[in-house]
């Protein structure tokens, strides 16, 4: 009970720091993707054409919108933490008789409500541009979920490891931004050469734009099975990465 009044309190906390600041949190996202969809679907997507046999604008919708929900999750867990680390009141749970879990999980849940809500956000703009008769919701919902989770779990790596605000930027603007491009939001990864298309399937966000796109279009470049998989065993990672991080005190202790 003490854990869960914990963790209910944390996921209250970031939710609320999500929406008293939706102007930094939410609307952002819909300003960029609308002129994504007015830039690349509007004015190149009818010379592009259809791709796998759709039309260009709904081929990009989904990794549009999971590029936003990914820099969304990312964002929150990394400031939001970095803060707390930054006023001296992250130590107040450090010597809480919270477990290391429920101040991750409190965390995480904030990221998954921002992610989310900028996730509909973004669909609902979509769907000024292109239609969808959805393939499948529970992949849309799964894909969606882990994809947030992940990244929020990444973000407080960054946040543990940052120093300065600067820091903060510094793995959004040099990593998760090529990767996310590079990731095949605005194409097909079975239009690159073989060499370029193995070398692509190391990157994450590949998988998860992928498996995104299938729960709207029922066309994906890998299989679910992958897609999980990798989803699943970044988490893990991820996850034993963080909790061994907090319980050593790195970069949270003096």
């Amino acid at each position: 009970m003490q854990n869960f009044i914990g963790f209910y309190t944390l996921a209250h906390k970031e939710t609320k720091r999500v929406l008293r600041i939706w102007r930094q949190t939410l609307v952002p996202p819909i300003i960029t993707t609308t002129l994504y969809f007015l830039i690349f679907g509007k004015l190149i997507g009818h010379r592009i054409g259809d791709m796998n046999g759709v039309s260009y604008m709904q081929f990009i919708a989904p990794g549009l919108i999971m590029m936003s929900a990914i820099t969304a999750a990312y964002t929150n867990t990394a400031s939001s933490f970095f803060l707390g680390k930054f006023v001296r009141n992250i130590e107040e749970l450090l010597v809480s008789p919270l477990s290391t879990h429920t101040i991750i999980w409190g965390y995480v849940a904030g990221s998954i409500v921002r992610g989310g809500l900028v996730g509909i956000l973004v669909m609902s703009v979509a769907l000024f541009f292109v239609s969808y008769d959805i393939h499948s919701w529970f992949v849309i919902i799964a894909t969606m979920l882990m994809t947030c989770i992940a990244f929020a779990l990444g973000g407080l790596i960054n946040a543990i490891f940052a120093k300065t605000f600067d820091d903060i930027g510094i793995i959004p603007t040099f990593v998760l931004t090529p990767l996310t491009y590079l990731g095949g939001v605005f194409y097909s990864i079975s239009l690159l050469p073989d060499f370029w298309q193995g070398v692509s399937h190391f990157n994450p966000i590949v998988y998860m734009i992928s498996g995104f796109r299938y729960g709207f279009l029922g066309i994906n470049d890998v299989s679910l099975f992958c897609t999980f998989g990798v989803l699943i065993a970044l988490i893990v990672g991820l996850y034993a990465w963080l909790y061994s991080l907090i319980e050593r005190g790195v970069g949270l202790r003096s």
